[in-house]
C-alpha cells in the first residue's frame, strides 16, 4: 500500500534543503561584521608585512630604490648599537614606568575623592577631564611656553618663593622628567575615568561589613576595595602602558628631531622616526619598529595574563 504526499510537504525523517538565506540568518552577526573585520585586518596586516620585509633589506634613500635581502643584519646592528638604541630603550622604559605609576596612583586617589557624591561634583569632574580635550601636540606647545627658561610662567612662580630658575626642557637631566610631567597632566584623567567606573560598579555590602567589623578607611581600602578593583586597575594599566610606550607627539613637539641636541628625550619612537625621515634608513628603522612591536606585544601578554589571574 503506497502513501501519497502532497507536493508542499516533506516526508518524515528527511531534512529540508538548506538555502543561503537560512545559512545567512544563522550567521548574520559574522556577516554584518565581516566587512569591517576584513578592512581592519588589511590595515593591520599590510603595514606589518611591509615593515617586516623592509627590516630584512638594506633599503635606504627611498623605498622605491633597489634593495637587497640581508636577513637579520639590521636587527644585529640595532641590538649592538649602544650609543642610540639602548639609551633610547632605557628612556622609553623610564618614561613608561614612571608615568604609569604616577598616573595610576594619582588616578586612584582622585577617583576615590569623586566616588562619593558631593556639592559641585559635576563641575569638578568637568575640570578634571579638560586635559583630555586638547591634542598632545597642543599640550606640548602649551607646556613648552610655560617651561621656557626665560619668559615661562613656571620660573616666575619659582621666583616668587625664592627658588632659582630651572632649565626644565632645556636641561639634559630635567628634560625627560618634564615631559613625563606633561604626560601625567594630560592622561591621568583617563585613568580616573576607568577607575571611577570600576568604583561605581562595586557593591556597598563588603565595605559595610568591614565597617561593622571595626576596620578604618585605610584598612577597608587595602583589604576590601583594592582587591575588588584589581581587574579594573589592570585594564587601566594595560591601556596606559601601551599608550605611554608609543608616546611621540609631546616629545617631538617639545624637543624636535632626535629628542633634543643630546637626545635627552629620545625614545624608541623618536629614534625610529629619525632613522626614517631624517636619515632615510628604512631598513634600520623597520628593524627598530619590529623590535618595539614585539616589546609591546610582550607587555600586553604579561598584563593580560595578570588580568586573567586576578579574576
Amino acid at each position: 500500500m503506497s502513501v501519497s504526499t502532497s507536493p508542499g510537504t516533506v516526508a518524515r525523517g528527511t531534512k529540508k534543503p538548506q538555502n543561503f538565506s537560512d545559512w545567512a540568518n544563522r550567521h548574520r552577526k559574522w556577516l554584518f561584521a565581516a566587512p569591517a573585520m576584513i578592512f581592519v585586518g588589511l590595515l593591520i596586516i599590510f603595514p606589518l608585512v611591509w615593515t617586516v620585509y623592509l627590516s630584512l633589506t638594506d633599503s635606504h634613500g627611498s623605498v622605491r630604490a633597489p634593495s637587497e635581502f640581508i636577513g637579520f643584519a639590521n636587527y644585529l646592528q640595532v641590538l649592538s648599537d649602544t650609543e642610540r638604541f639602548w639609551p633610547a630603550a632605557g628612556r622609553t622604559a623610564f618614561f613608561t614606568i614612571t608615568a604609569l605609576v604616577v598616573e595610576v596612583v594619582l588616578g586612584m586617589m582622585i577617583a576615590l575623592l569623586l566616588w562619593r557624591p558631593f556639592r559641585g561634583e559635576k563641575w569638578v569632574r568637568v575640570a578634571i577631564l579638560l586635559p583630555l580635550v586638547a591634542t598632545p601636540v597642543a599640550v606640548g606647545m602649551m607646556w613648552r611656553l610655560i617651561f621656557d627658561p626665560n619668559i615661562g610662567f613656571a620660573n616666575q612662580m619659582l621666583g616668587w618663593v625664592g627658588i632659582p630658575p630651572q632649565p626644565w626642557l632645556s636641561g639634559q637631566s630635567t628634560a625627560l622628567p618634564t615631559t613625563i610631567f606633561m604626560d601625567i597632566w594630560q592622561w591621568t584623567p583617563m585613568v580616573v575615568l576607568i577607575l571611577l567606573a570600576g568604583l561605581t560598579s562595586l557593591s556597598d555590602e563588603p565595605d559595610e561589613a568591614a565597617r561593622m567589623d571595626g576596620a578604618n578607611a585605610w584598612q577597608r581600602f587595602i583589604f576590601v576595595t583594592l582587591p575588588l578593583m584589581m581587574p579594573t586597575v589592570i585594564v587601566a594599566v594595560l591601556l596606559r602602558s601601551i599608550d605611554a610606550l608609543k608616546t611621540f607627539d609631546i616629545l617631538y613637539a617639545t624637543k624636535g628631531k632626535g629628542g633634543g641636541s643630546f637626545h635627552e628625550v629620545e625614545t624608541l619612537n623618536v629614534y625610529a622616526y629619525g632613522l626614517s625621515f631624517d636619515y632615510n634608513e628604512y631598513g634600520l628603522s623597520s628593524a627598530v619598529l619590529m623590535i618595539f612591536f614585539f616589546i609591546i606585544i610582550g607587555v600586553m601578554w604579561i598584563l593580560t595574563r595578570r588580568k586573567k589571574g586576578s579574576k
